[in-house]
């Protein structure tokens, strides 16, 4: 934060460094989450009888998550290093659809083994925060 100095114009800064920080977290973790759940997909397409269409629709909605992810990432950076409410409440709006997917590969993909609960229970763990992060600086923006 900047400090103001006595006769001069003061600027207050509104973006949040613990958000910032979150949002890094949060993409560096979801890059070894997609990772590895791509990786425990082709395992269990390999030594479980996985149906051919389980196995088309969860490769297509951990793309869609990934591409969701991106967007929201950059979303929630951009608003909160510009200081732009509507940004963030899109990432918010997105972060929520983010989570949404992350409970289906938690508890209603087709095959679910306790590496895939651990991942998305951490992965909903970070969404909830930085949700509650972005509330609190877009409550600050807006006020």
């Amino acid at each position: 934060m900047a400090s103001a100095r006595p006769g001069r114009g003061s600027c207050k800064l509104l973006s949040s460094v613990p958000l910032q920080m979150l949002l890094h977290l949060s993409g560096l973790y979801y890059a070894l989450y997609f990772l590895v759940t791509l990786l425990m997909i082709l395992y269990k397409s390999q030594v479980f009888s996985y149906p051919q269409n389980c196995l088309v629709l969860d490769l297509s909605l951990l793309l869609f998550m990934g591409i969701l992810e991106a967007a929201r990432l950059y979303l929630g950076t951009k608003g909160n290093l510009t200081e732009a409410e509507v940004l963030l409440a899109t990432s918010l709006a997105l972060t929520a659809g983010s989570s949404l997917l992350s409970v289906h590969f938690m508890l209603w993909q087709t095959l679910v083994l306790w590496v895939d609960s651990v991942l998305s229970a951490t992965l909903l763990a970070l969404h909830g925060l930085e949700a509650a992060l972005q509330v609190v600086v877009i409550a600050a923006l807006v006020g």
